[in-house]
């Protein structure tokens, strides 16, 4: 989410591709990437415009999907939806929108026509992202997928699903056309980035999102997110402190939660820990409904990403004892906050009286004298971002809250000015699961930090209680002990001392 790509010019993508070709996985990733980039981005799903104007898949009539029906009525209802759908991305450019992602099947070369000869009348560019694939085990994966989002198969087994996506994958076999033309600007993906064809592409927002796709994948993963433990020195960013005694025991229990849970995600268990209701971070821009994940298969390894600095890499050290990669990034490092480093908020006000109302305003892109924003973060977090993109692992991420609230916005696709307000709780572990509609989050609360602290001060107030009784009596004892030895010394005294003989009587 840096700053604007100045005039980039307005840029529509389409997809292309036979359905289960991974095209709204795509389309959701640029989505994330243009608006971290601090682009006004949007994807304009087909399949959602249909289910607006023509209801379920029940429905439909059977030869509605396929580029060719058979029956007139067929053929109304497709335009119909279609035409909707240019309507709302024609306002979204009329509206100051940069990029618009045409999420579609677009399989033959008389609708990608259409498509160019419509929006290329004005100053808008058009790229085409034809999605190619062989791999039967990937497309079964891009399936899945869609089992878990797609608002069509809610309820639907499995089995059921992946039969009517074949139905559908066979009826646009018999229609389908490849990209051919050579006067179109297209990136043709083998196998989602195995081999990437580029041609006539031009740009440099067009040239970036290349750049980003030839980085990502669809495989299922889970990314993890915690809050480092708590340090001897909590406000002071140049301390660079160890962990409290709280901290290390939170590191203890963070390792076993993770764990636990991961366990918990395997096939061969039914009983999984219900996410905490207390608060969400998930903001979703699109209509589907995220869902929990498949059970994933247990030969995925987690990796932990921690920063360079002690809390963070102290936190991670339970999961280096049990065999877990970590990797420190100094990237993850939290926000430097400049002159006000172990400042009270008394003292922030005092000396920048004009801080408090310049925060409120912008709390992206405000900074105090020598400190990072929100701003600088991110884009300080790119290459995390990219590297997050090609790893195919389960990843936990610990740090401090305004590096995790980047991330976790980046990944839910989170417009700049609502990333100083993802509440990231100390004690809480964010999961997130990419799925082919958006992101599906949970929150999970393991460490209650309030009632450890209340622990930890009635343990320190009875030791203190008893250092002080011990104490208090050790001064009785040396005191009556003083008293005594003083007695029996005068006593000593008092016998040791010479008889004086008694005056002789006066006769």
């Amino acid at each position: 989410m840096a700053a604007p790509l100045y005039s980039a010019g307005q840029i529509l993508v389409v997809t292309v591709g036979l359905p289960g070709r991974g095209k709204t996985h795509l389309a959701h990733a640029i989505q994330r990437y243009l608006r971290w980039l601090g682009v006004k981005c949007k994807v304009f799903n087909l399949a959602n415009v249909r289910r607006e104007v023509l209801g379920s898949l029940d429905e439909l009539p059977n030869d509605y999907f396929g580029p060719s029906p058979r029956h007139a009525k067929t053929f109304a209802m497709k335009d119909k939806v279609r035409e909707r759908l240019q309507k709302e991305i024609g306002r979204f450019f009329e509206e100051g929108g940069q990029v618009a992602v045409y999420d579609a099947n677009n399989s033959t070369q008389k609708q990608r026509n259409e498509i160019r000869r419509q929006f290329s009348s004005g100053k808008i560019q058009i790229m085409f992202i034809e999605c190619v694939c062989d791999d039967d085990e990937l497309i079964a994966q891009n399936i899945r997928s869609v089992y878990q989002s797609n608002p069509d198969y809610i309820g639907w087994e499995l089995k059921d699903v992946m039969a009517s996506f074949m139905q559908r994958i066979d009826r646009h076999k018999q229609f389908y056309e490849p990209i051919t033309d050579p006067s179109f600007p297209y990136l043709q993906l083998i196998n989602l980035g195995q081999r990437i064809v580029m041609n006539n592409v031009r740009g440099y927002l067009q040239n970036r999102i290349v750049f980003f796709l030839m980085n990502i994948h669809n495989r299922d993963r889970t990314i993890y997110f915690a809050r480092a433990g708590e340090a001897l020195v909590e406000h002071s960013y140049k301390a660079d402190a160890e962990l409290s005694s709280l901290g290390k025991e939170y590191a203890e229990r963070l390792c076993e939660f993770v764990i636990s849970l991961r366990e918990c995600h395997q096939p061969h268990f039914t009983a999984v820990p219900a996410p905490s209701q207390r608060h969400s971070v998930s903001w979703f821009s699109d209509q589907s409904k995220p869902v929990s994940p498949l059970p994933g298969p247990p030969s995925r390894n987690l990796e932990v990403w921690c920063s360079t600095r002690k809390r963070s890499v102290l936190t991670a050290a339970p999961f280096r004892r049990m065999g877990c990669k970590v990797r420190e990034h100094s990237h993850l490092c939290e926000m430097n906050p400049g002159v006000v480093d172990g400042m009270s908020s008394e003292e922030i006000a005092q000396r920048f009286p004009d801080s408090i109302e310049s925060k409120e305003r912008d709390p992206y892109r405000f900074r105090f004298p020598r400190a990072e924003s929100y701003h600088d973060l991110a884009i300080r977090l790119e290459p995390i971002i990219f590297e997050l993109e090609r790893t195919r692992e389960d990843v936990l991420i610990i740090g401090q809250s305004s590096v995790l609230r980047c991330l976790i916005a980046y990944l839910q696709g989170n417009k700049p000015a609502e990333i100083p307000f993802i509440q990231v709780r100390e004690g809480d572990l964010v999961e997130i699961l990419p799925q082919a509609f958006g992101v599906s989050s949970h929150v999970y609360s393991f460490w209650d930090p309030e009632k450890k602290r209340q622990e930890r001060d009635i343990e320190f107030a009875i030791r203190a209680a008893a250092a002080l009784a011990e104490e208090s009596f050790e001064s009785d004892t040396s005191g009556n002990e003083a008293a005594v030895a003083n007695d029996a010394s005068s006593t000593t005294a008092a016998s040791s001392a010479p008889v004086q003989p008694e005056p002789a009587a006066q006769p």
